[in-house]
């Protein structure tokens, strides 16, 4: 079975976002319980309602608990910076055309969040700049067509 790459930041928020869900539980047990109450469970909709939230709940918990299961957490702050992007690194790159400078987390599949700069280590840009080096001229293809950047930088934090 792969490993799921995960950073530090990534594994501390699904392990609060289960704790989260774990706490809900009595609540919705509770919810299913003052539902039965009501009387005839074929046409109480509280008592479906409650039982559909309690499927969703448990099978993001299973989700969440098989990932952390799969995880590989990878603190980049611990590594000698070498300029090569690697998963976790922060890289700023600079538009050859445009001159225009962004910068990116490479992340994993759930912590990708392209506002915040996150993006995953599946998409076409990370996968265009894994292994590469600061200064390196890179061409990668997006959905937009082909774009050039420089590697300006390349941090471990």
């Amino acid at each position: 079975m792969d490993k799921i790459p995960m950073t530090v930041r990534g594994e501390k928020l699904l392990r609060e976002e289960l704790d989260v869900l774990i706490k809900r539980r009595p609540i919705i047990s509770q919810a299913i319980g003052e539902a039965r109450e009501l009387g005839d469970l074929k046409e109480n909709a509280e008592y479906h309602a409650a039982r559909e939230e309690q499927g969703i709940c448990e099978a993001q918990i299973r989700d969440i608990e098989y990932k952390l299961s799969m995880a590989q957490v990878i603190d980049v702050t611990k590594m000698q910076n070498t300029g090569k992007v690697i998963f976790g690194t922060t890289v700023t790159l600079i538009d050859v055309n445009t001159d225009e400078e962004v910068t990116y987390q490479i992340v994993g599949d759930d912590e990708a969040d392209i506002k915040a700069g996150r993006i995953s280590v599946n998409s076409p840009i990370a996968r265009g700049l894994i292994g590469k080096m600061q200064d390196d001229e890179v061409t990668i293809t997006t959905p937009g067509g082909a774009r050039e950047f420089e590697i300006a930088e390349v941090a471990y934090i």
